[in-house]
C-alpha cells in the first residue's frame, strides 16, 4: 500500500507495545519483590530498555526491513541452528508475553464480575475466553485488531496519566504511606535489580517499532526518535505510577490484591468508582495487547518458517490465516492455567533479556558498519547478560518451576532448532 508512517505514529507503536498488558499484569508481583524501591526496579529495568534501544535504532537505520529482530539476527548468523534457536526463543517468548496479558485480563476481570461465584474458575474462563476471542477477531478482521488497538492507546494512556495525578493529589489527603518510599523500606540492591527483571517483560514492546522502520517517514532522523521518544515516556511512565500504587496503598493490602493492584490503588482516593474504571482500563489495555500480540507472534512464526528455522507446516494456511496463528493461541492458553504468574513473567523476561542481549551484541559486532558507539552496544549487551543471570539465580530460590521453565523453554528451541536443521539436510 505503500503507506508512510510519521515519526507521532511509529512512537504511538512503541508505545502501545510496551503500555498493553505488562504493566497491569506485573505492578503487584514488583511491589512483592522490591518493596518500597519498586520505581527503582522499573528505572533498572528502563535503563536496559533504553541502552538496547540505542542498538534497535541503529540496526533499524540500516537493516529497514520488515522482519525486525528476525532479519538483525540473519545479518550477523545467516541461516544456522543457533539463528534459528534465537529466532525460535523470539517466537516462543511472544507465546509467554500472551499468557501473561491472559493473566492479567482473567485477574481484572474475576475482580469486576463474579461468573461462578469461584474466583479460581472465574479467573480461568476469562483468561481462556479473551485468547480465543481474541484469535476469532485476527481471523475474521486484520484491520480491525489495527482499529482496536489505535483507539485502546489513547483510552489507557489517558486514564493512566489520569490514574497518576489523582495519585499525587491523593498523597495530601492520604499521606499516611508515602513512608513506604523511603530507602528504609527498599530491599537490597540484588532483590531490587531481580525485581526489575522479572517485570522487564512491561518494556519488551519498543521491539514492534522495528517491524514499521521501513515505511517511517525521513528515516535517517526519526528512527533514534521513535525508539528513544517511547522508551523514555514509559520509563517515566512506570515509574510514577510505581510512586502512586506504592504511596496509596500499605504492602498487606498490595500482596492481597497482587494481580490487580493498579485498580486497587485508584481505592483510597476515588473509592469503588476509581477502582471500577481502572479494572475496565485494563480489561481494554489486556484485550488490546492479546489482539496485537497474536497477530505479531502469528507473523513472526510465519517469517520463521519461511526462512526454514521452522518446518514448512507453519507456512500453511488455516481458514485463511498462517496455521501458527491458531498454534499460538492454544499453546498460550495451555501456559496461562497450568502455571502461576510469576512462573509467566520470569520466562518472558529471561527470553527477551536474552534476545535482547545477541542483539546488543550483533550491534557491538557491526559498530563500524553501523557508524554507532561500540561501547554502548558492549555495555547493554553486558548488562542484558548480567540482568538473565541474576534473575535466574534470584527467582531459583523461591521461583524454581518458573526458572526450569525458563531454561527448559531456551534449551529446547535449540536442540529442536539443530534436530530439524539435521533432517532438513538429510533430506537435501
Amino acid at each position: 500500500m505503500n503507506k508512510k508512517i510519521n515519526l507521532k505514529d511509529a512512537i504511538s507503536i512503541g508505545i502501545g507495545g510496551m503500555v498493553g498488558g505488562g504493566i497491569f499484569a506485573v505492578l503487584g508481583l514488583a511491589v512483592s519483590l522490591a518493596k518500597g524501591g519498586t520505581p527503582i526496579a522499573f528505572l533498572f529495568a528502563g535503563l536496559i530498555a533504553m541502552l538496547t534501544a540505542y542498538s534497535y535504532a541503529k540496526l533499524s537505520k540500516k537493516y529497514p526491513e520488515n522482519g525486525g529482530t528476525v532479519k538483525f539476527i540473519h545479518q550477523q548468523y545467516g541461516n544456522g541452528v543457533f539463528a534459528g534457536g534465537i529466532n525460535n526463543l523470539l517466537w516462543i517468548s511472544y507465546i509467554v508475553m500472551l499468557a501473561l496479558y491472559a493473566s492479567a485480563f482473567g485477574s481484572y476481570g474475576a475482580a469486576l464480575i463474579s461468573l461462578t461465584g469461584d474466583h479460581t474458575i472465574d479467573t480461568h474462563i476469562f483468561q481462556s475466553a479473551i485468547i480465543a476471542i481474541a484469535l476469532l477477531i485476527n481471523y475474521l478482521s486484520v484491520s480491525l485488531v489495527s482499529r482496536i488497538e489505535s483507539v485502546a492507546v489513547v483510552i489507557k494512556l489517558l486514564i493512566l496519566i489520569a490514574f497518576i495525578g489523582v495519585g499525587f493529589y491523593g498523597f495530601s489527603a492520604h499521606p499516611e504511606h508515602l513512608e513506604q518510599l523511603s530507602p528504609s523500606n527498599w530491599e537490597n540492591p540484588f532483590l531490587l535489580l531481580s525485581g526489575g527483571m522479572v517485570i522487564f517483560v512491561a518494556y519488551e514492546g519498543f521491539e514492534l517499532i522495528a517491524n514499521s522502520i521501513s515505511d517511517l517517514k525521513d528515516r535517517e532522523k526519526n528512527t533514534a526518535k521513535a525508539y528513544y521518544g517511547a522508551v523514555g515516556f514509559v520509563v517515566v511512565l512506570y515509574v510514577l505510577i510505581a510512586v502512586v500504587t506504592v504511596g496509596s496503598l500499605p504492602f498487606t493490602a498490595i500482596a492481597d490484591a497482587q494481580d490487580y493492584v493498579l485498580a486497587k490503588a485508584a481505592e483510597p482516593t476515588l473509592g469503588q468508582v476509581g477502582f471500577t474504571i481502572i479494572t475496565i482500563t485494563a480489561l481494554i489495555s489486556t484485550f488490546s495487547a492479546i489482539n496485537a500480540t497474536v497477530l505479531g507472534s502469528g507473523r513472526v512464526n510465519y517469517d520463521i518458517a519461511i526462512d526454514q528455522e521452522l518446518p514448512k507446516y507453519f507456512c500453511h494456511q488455516f481458514w485463511g490465516k498462517p496455521v501458527g496463528l491458531l498454534i499460538t493461541a492454544i499453546l498460550s492458553i495451555a501456559l496461562v492455567n497450568l502455571f502461576h504468574l510469576e512462573s509467566i513473567s520470569t520466562a518472558g523476561s529471561s527470553g527477551f533479556l536474552l534476545v535482547f542481549c545477541i542483539v546488543n551484541y550483533i550491534g557491538y559486532k557491526k559498530h563500524a558498519v553501523l557508524g554507532s558507539n561500540k561501547w554502548i552496544h558492549g555495555i547493554a549487551c553486558a548488562l542484558c547478560l548480567l540482568a538473565f543471570v541474576t534473575l535466574i539465580i534470584q527467582q531459583f530460590s523461591g521461583n524454581k518451576i518458573g526458572v526450569i521453565i525458563s531454561l527448559g523453554i531456551i534449551v529446547f528451541c535449540f536442540v529442536m532448532e539443530f534436530i530439524y536443521k539435521g533432517a532438513l539436510n538429510r533430506t537435501h
